[in-house]
């Protein structure tokens, strides 16, 4: 999804340029999980914070930001191909 808003608003950057964008605010929301502050905190008790930044912090969900960046990639190369071929 961060990979897809990103490209969306700069669409003139390379594959490899959307992907750090993409990864760098998907580790930065997850370690953002570690800062704690009464409002941060309850912030994040309700839907919308929950959603955007998360309760707790974990590795594997860098793993699967990660994984959501490669599969994005390889979607975006696989359709950039699809329309290649039908010219």
């Amino acid at each position: 999804m961060v990979l897809l808003l990103v490209g969306a608003l700069l669409p003139w950057l390379t594959r490899s340029q959307l992907a750090a964008i993409a990864v760098a605010i998907a580790v930065v929301v997850e370690f953002s999980r570690l800062v704690h502050t009464p409002g941060l905190d309850a912030f994040r008790l309700t839907t919308a914070g929950a959603l955007l930044l998360g309760r707790i912090f974990s590795l594997w969900n860098l793993v699967a930001y990660l994984t959501g960046v490669v599969v994005g990639l390889w979607l975006d190369r696989l359709m950039e191909k699809r329309g290649a071929g039908k010219s």
